[in-house]
C-alpha cells in the first residue's frame, strides 16, 4: 500500500465552512476524476481545540489532511503520469488557486506503524 498525505491550507478570506463546501462540492470531484486508480481518497478537516491550560485556540498551519491510498506501485505511477499532464495540471491548479493557499501545500508518503492497545 502506498499512501500519499497532503497538508493543505484554505485560501485567505475563506471561512472553514466555505472552504469545506468548496473542497467537497468541487475540488474533491477533480480528485475523483483524475486519481482514478486510488483505492481511497480521504479528506480529514482539522478543527482546533482549546489549549488545555489557557483555553486559547491557535490557528492551525493547515486546515485539511488529504490522503490518497494506492494498492500498488503500478497504480500510483499510472496516476502520477496522468496527473503530470499539462492540461490536467492546469485544470487542478486553476481550481486550487480559488480555495487553497498553495504556498502552504505539503506532500508526503507515509509509513504506518500500529500499536496494539
Amino acid at each position: 500500500m502506498i499512501k500519499l498525505v497532503y497538508f493543505l491550507k484554505r485560501h485567505p478570506g475563506l471561512s472553514r465552512d466555505e472552504f469545506k463546501a468548496l473542497y467537497e462540492g468541487r475540488h474533491a470531484r477533480l480528485g475523483e476524476k483524475h486519481a482514478r486508480r486510488a483505492a481511497r481518497y480521504v479528506r480529514r478537516y482539522l478543527e482546533p481545540l482549546p489549549e488545555l491550560f489557557t483555553g486559547s485556540k491557535t490557528e492551525p498551519e493547515h486546515d485539511v489532511i488529504t490522503e490518497l491510498w494506492y494498492d500498488n506501485q503500478a497504480d500510483y505511477e499510472a496516476d502520477m503520469a496522468h496527473l503530470s499532464q499539462s492540461e490536467v495540471i492546469a485544470e487542478i491548479v486553476a481550481d486550487e488557486e480559488t480555495i487553497f493557499d498553495r504556498s502552504k501545500h505539503r506532500m508526503f508518503t507515509v509509513e504506518e506503524c500500529d500499536s496494539r492497545l
